[in-house]
């Protein structure tokens, strides 16, 4: 049974109505890995995978929610807004959102379910609450603007899965479109959409499986040498506020006053923006190759300069640089763990996932997944 129809069905089973359904979209990261909260650039998009909600109105103060993953129904009311702990907080935090933000609702009933893998680093989360913040605002007829729906949905991780994370994710998912990646400048949130028309070729992810523990505190740790090398820069150069603002000269005057390792970060971050400059070049020249390169780029940037990949996510992408039907494969995320991006003929598919699926389960013992990526609409109404 298609998740759709599984919505449908359950709805009615369990509150006799038809719903109003929504289809939210998961995302990717083309390139611009942790430049996010250096104010700088990154290149996301929505893509084929999928958190589908149902919506009806049901006369009360009560809002009622089932996973169909796992198989549970929260209630809360609209008086009570306050965490709880798992799913429902990515639901009711955007409840509170759009209450705080003075829209008026009434009691609801949802279900909701995806084909978005969890833990593979492509946002189910924020899939789940544009989902809810799109719905209700479909629901109640609030007219809300898709800009102030992507900050409700940043505020809900905020506030309630407590989650200090940037704007790119939600934004992504939101404001994706078919067959196009999305320039987003982190410090102004302005945007342009470049064309991703890959012809023979296709995205697929290998998700190594693995999460190491040394993600969170890595994160915090580069923040701060980011921050320390923004710090040095600022006393020769006072208008600087962030990475953003730093060039390559800048940091070369400063290079002296910082620790070699505060100066690597840094240089990776100034890189990272501009090769995502250059991957919108290359997109708009229809040159594939030169986007292959630059992912290759990144990702050695990644490993070995601000040295947030691991041994799982090295091999792989190692894997792919002598295989001539792969033009470009990196680490996509914060790190440590997750998914390989790879650009590779669609012709090879086969071929690349038994080869690669086997040599990884010889060196690690571990069985990982692939997944087949078309970059697609953002946050809607389904219809059909």
């Amino acid at each position: 049974m298609s998740q759709i129809k599984q919505i449908r069905s359950t709805f009615l089973e369990k509150y006799q109505s038809e719903p109003l359904l929504v289809r939210s979209p998961g995302r990717i990261n083309l390139i611009g890995e942790h430049t996010d909260y250096n104010d700088g650039f990154v290149l996301p998009a929505a893509i084929d995978k999928y958190i589908y909600l149902g919506f009806a109105k049901n006369a009360s103060g009560t809002c009622r929610v089932y996973s169909l993953d796992f198989e549970e129904e929260q209630i809360f009311s609209l008086e009570e807004l306050k965490p709880r702990t798992g799913w429902i907080n990515f639901v009711k935090g955007v409840v509170a959102q759009l209450v705080q933000g003075g829209h008026n609702l009434e009691g609801f009933d949802c279900v909701f379910g995806g084909d978005i893998p969890i833990g593979a680093g492509l946002s189910s989360s924020a899939a789940l609450e544009n989902g809810v913040g799109l719905g209700l605002s479909e629901l109640f007829d609030l007219q809300i603007e898709k800009m102030d729906l992507v900050r409700y949905s940043q505020q809900a991780e905020h506030t309630f899965a407590g989650v200090n994370c940037g704007i790119m994710d939600m934004f992504a998912s939101m404001m994706g479109k078919k067959e196009q990646v999305i320039r987003l400048d982190c410090r102004s949130l302005e945007h342009s959409y470049f064309p991703l028309e890959l012809g023979d070729f296709q995205l697929l992810l290998c998700n190594t499986k693995v999460a190491h523990t040394l993600a969170e505190s890595a994160y915090n740790k580069r923040r701060e040498e980011c921050q320390e090398g923004v710090n040095q820069v600022k006393q020769q150069f006072p208008d600087v506020n962030s990475l953003r603002d730093v060039t390559p000269q800048m940091l070369e005057k400063a290079r002296g006053e910082m620790a070699p390792l505060v100066y690597q970060r840094c240089a990776y971050v100034i890189q990272e923006n501009e090769r995502v400059i250059t991957t919108c070049n290359a997109l708009a020249d229809d040159d594939l190759e030169a986007v292959g390169h630059l992912l290759y780029g990144s990702h050695k940037g990644l490993s070995e300069a601000y040295e947030v990949s691991c041994p799982e996510l090295d091999f792989l992408v190692d894997y792919t640089r002598d295989l001539p039907y792969v033009l470009g494969a990196r680490m996509m995320g914060g790190g440590f763990g997750g998914c390989t991006l790879n650009l590779l003929k669609k012709s090879a598919t086969k071929e690349f996932i038994a080869s690669i699926t086997g040599a990884y389960q010889e060196k690690f013992g571990l069985q990982m997944e692939t997944y087949e990526v078309n970059v697609a609409d953002g946050t809607g109404v389904f219809e059909g």
